[in-house]
């Protein structure tokens, strides 16, 4: 899916988003990028902050027209987040990338990005099949080119995820405590403080309920279980070497 979606930025102003917008593009895995006459081009600055993904910037095709530029995809998506007087099919990036995954959107597909200043002309987001517009607040519908061409790759990165049914991301396991290691744990921690006159077993008040509440909040693991019963050994082991010496 991902190999037959094309970005296509028509007449971009500042080279930096070119590079900025292939390193947005190759993380997501995407390698198709067209660019439609932009202002300067190659530039030291779109190799800076491409960071890395200057073989998109090296195979990027040059094209002089939206037209040359959509020629070979079923599919044409216009990007915008302004009103046009003629009404056309308006889609989220989310719901646009579910579609594409699933096979709803005809694949080969062109996604435009407009000039920074001015977006996409009413001449060439005729040349769409649908607008996609990107959420924002409304009172500043503004964002940068190469953070809209990011949330349109993510939203295409995470759909592909959705239908290879590898969303989850592999986390390391974590061993969990049983209650009854966590009833020895609190025994311990009581004991300790109780040691060093933190506790006062007369007038316990609620420090070891509230120290329950926490721990079951944090819901500790094997590992930093251990961590915990160490520290309280230690201070015992401090505790009894004090005593001694005082011996």
């Amino acid at each position: 899916m991902l190999s037959q979606i094309h970005i296509v930025l028509v007449e971009t102003t500042h080279p930096g988003n070119i590079g900025a917008v292939a390193r947005a593009m190759k993380a997501m895995g995407l390698g198709h990028l067209t660019l439609v006459r932009p202002r300067v081009f190659p530039h030291a600055d779109a190799t800076a902050r491409a960071s890395g993904a200057d073989d998109l910037l090296a195979a990027a095709r040059m094209v002089s027209s939206v037209n040359e530029a959509v020629a070979d995809c079923r599919l044409v998506v216009g990007t915008s987040n302004r009103q046009r007087s003629l009404e056309m099919p308006v889609a989220g990036p989310r719901d646009m990338a579910r579609a594409l995954a699933c096979g709803e959107r005809p694949l080969p597909a062109a996604i435009l990005f407009g000039p920074e200043h001015s977006g996409l002309s009413n001449e060439q987001l005729d040349r769409c099949h649908v607008q996609v517009t990107i959420p924002t607040v409304p009172d500043f519908p503004s964002l940068n080119l190469a953070a809209a061409v990011q949330v349109m790759t993510y939203e295409l990165f995470l759909a592909y995820l959705e239908r290879e049914g590898a969303v989850d991301f592999p986390r390391q396991r974590r061993e969990s405590v049983t209650a009854g290691e966590m009833e020895r744990f609190y025994a311990h921690l009581e004991r300790v403080l109780v040691a060093v006159e933190f506790l006062d077993p007369a007038q316990p008040r609620q420090l070891m309920r509230r120290l329950r509440r926490l721990y079951h909040r944090a819901q500790p693991d094997a590992i930093e279980m251990n961590i915990l019963r160490g520290i309280l050994t230690a201070v015992e082991r401090q505790l009894a070497g004090r005593k001694d010496g005082e011996a």
